[in-house]
């Protein structure tokens, strides 16, 4: 097993020790922590995924984003030639299941918006250093469409995902802000 995957394993397991009670304490903390952030003020247009148990609930900072006139993009994967795109949300029904539960897009219902336009993006994770390196799920979606991107990024995490060391690999593209339920971190890239 390498680095990455005992760290995963590691994390997977502390997240799953969170009481129900415990994980929308810390979720409301971060999601109140977020809405208060410059970047969040700012943005127009919010790139940001739906979250599934032991992410950070994001299906309250979607709503909020809604009630506050801001434009969201859900991302969908595409695994023929590994390639994240944004899609515009502006319901929970234009969603569809697809591989490991993870909820996308309907491309028919929805329509891709350029990259260019999306002032915030809240990427996913499972651990993140204090220098805001992330350890993704694996797939690697997000360090080929940050590669290219060059507006805000930021990640939403429990305190517990903060770890001390992650191999880093030349790809890796770290965010500049990660808010957990118990501080905004602001990072050095």
């Amino acid at each position: 097993m390498t680095d990455k995957n005992k760290i995963r394993k590691q994390v997977k397991e502390t997240l799953s020790m969170l009481s129900r009670p415990l994980y929308e304490d810390y979720s409301y903390k971060i999601a109140r922590a977020l809405f208060a952030d410059d970047d969040w003020k700012k943005a127009k247009i919010i790139g940001i995924y739906v979250s599934r148990q032991p992410e950070v609930d994001t299906y309250q900072i979607i709503r909020k984003a809604w009630e506050q006139g801001k434009q969201v993009v859900i991302p969908r994967c595409s695994p023929t030639d590994k390639r994240l795109s944004f899609r515009t949300l502006t319901e929970f029904s234009q969603l569809e299941s697809v591989y490991y539960g993870l909820l996308e897009p309907i491309e028919e219902l929805t329509a891709e918006i350029n990259a260019e336009m999306i002032d915030l993006i809240i990427v996913p994770g499972l651990g993140y250093t204090r220098s805001g390196y992330r350890l993704g799920f694996g797939g690697g979606y997000y360090d080929r469409f940050l590669a290219n991107y060059s507006g805000k990024t930021l990640s939403l995490a429990f305190n517990q995902q903060i770890i001390s060391h992650l191999p880093i690999e030349d790809h890796d593209i770290p965010v500049s802000k990660i808010i957990t339920n118990g501080e905004v971190i602001i990072t050095k890239c």
